[in-house]
């Protein structure tokens, strides 16, 4: 492809990439492949350079563009070489004209933005959630003899992570295939230690999605005690077993929930449980690094949604907990409105319960929790907090 042609076909996904995000269609990685799944011409040289262009121009964009073609043209403002590819040429996209609509900057929607910096963010932390993100391991303590890495990495703010470029082919390793290692963000790793997962313990994670926290509670619990995995999405919950018996875990099992219903799917588990991880669905904004269209996709009347449902699962988990026993919030997202907001409503709702401090080693307090952000540690945005129930 020429360098012309690489542009055009920016634009033509950048469409699609846009309209998917109006109508909470397939993920940009999804329409990126099948674009090129019916261009067998292009080499993976021009996948990764088109695929740059269309980043580029997702995380240069603040609120969804007119078009494609707007997007680039936000990059192109900025950048000559760029902008000269507008040549009309074969398979060139047509001339910059005076009047062609050019695709605002900024880091979010100005209705997300007003809420982040509302929650606390300023103007270096706004810009560092659009950067590109890391690529982090973390060595499973059950399999940790077979953790031999042909790279070494760089330390993380979580113990037992390593970090390494994007795109290092870790799934290739054989740490990986052994099961030794897992592919999970330090952020991640760090609030799952918030949970003080013991060797014994009954241990509930309620919202498992495809289970990366439930095989890291079960490596701190030296595989031994109860686990219980939990969902309402059958298909991510699935991949949970496969990946558990990879990974040398025995102790924990899977249960599909029924939304609207989980009370009455766990009432063998009332007053039970010595901990519940509720990592709660979310507007995902501390994870842009990885999905910068995410931000295109959240809405005012989405995130009031969520926040209802983080309440009630909160309250879910609640009547799972033990007297002495804790409950672990965790939201990836850096607004306050399903942090900080969600605990202090928890805590009024429940006055048998006291937020307990926390001891990471990073982040920084936010409420009755901590704060993790790109920024300052380095991680994808967490909010955690771990409440105790009297």
């Amino acid at each position: 492809m020429t360098p012309q042609a690489r542009v055009q076909a920016a634009i033509e996904i950048l469409d699609a990439v846009i309209a998917a995000a109006r109508t909470k269609g397939a993920p940009a990685d999804r329409l990126f492949t099948e674009w090129f799944r019916t261009r067998r011409f292009a080499g993976s040289s021009d996948r990764r350079a088109v695929r740059a262009i269309v980043y580029d121009a997702i995380r240069a964009c603040g609120d969804i563009p007119a078009s494609g073609r707007a997007a680039v043209l936000r990059l192109a403002q900025d950048d000559p070489a760029l902008a000269i590819l507008f040549d009309g040429s074969r398979h060139a996209p047509a001339p910059i004209a005076a009047d062609d609509p050019v695709a605002p900057a900024g880091v979010a929607p100005v209705w997300l933005e007003q809420a982040l910096t509302a929650s606390g963010l300023d103007g270096p932390e706004l810009r560092a959630l659009l950067d590109r993100a890391p690529l982090d391991i973390r060595i499973n303590g059950l399999k940790a003899a077979l953790a031999e890495l042909p790279e070494p990495g760089e330390p993380t703010p979580a113990p037992f992570a390593r970090r390494f470029p994007p795109g290092t082919p870790v799934e290739q390793w054989q740490a990986y295939l052994a099961g030794a290692i897992e592919v999970q963000d330090a952020g991640s790793q760090l609030v799952c230690a918030a949970v003080g997962a013991q060797p014994g313990e009954a241990v509930v994670d309620l919202c498992a999605g495809a289970g990366g926290k439930t095989l890291a509670l079960a490596a701190a619990m030296d595989n031994r005690g109860t686990l219980l995995a939990c969902d309402a999405d059958r298909a991510r919950l699935s991949r949970l077993p496969p990946r558990a018996e990879r990974a040398g875990v025995t102790i924990a099992t899977t249960r599909l929930l029924d939304g609207g219903r989980e009370a009455a799917a766990l009432a063998d588990w009332a007053g039970r449980a010595d901990a519940v991880l509720v990592d709660a669905p979310c507007s995902g904004t501390g994870t842009w690094r990885r999905n910068p269209e995410a931000r295109w996709r959240l809405d005012e009347r989405e995130l009031a949604r969520l926040t209802v449902l983080q309440a009630r699962l909160l309250d879910v988990a609640a009547a799972l907990v033990r007297p002495g026993g804790r409950l672990i919030h965790v939201v990836c997202s850096l607004l306050d409105a399903e942090g900080a907001d969600q605990v202090s409503g928890f805590l009024v709702r429940h006055p048998g319960w006291r937020a307990a401090p926390l001891a990471l080693g990073a982040g920084r307090p936010r409420g009755d929790g901590v704060r993790l952000t790109p920024y300052h540690d380095g991680t994808d945005g967490f909010f955690v907090a771990r409440l105790e129930r009297l």
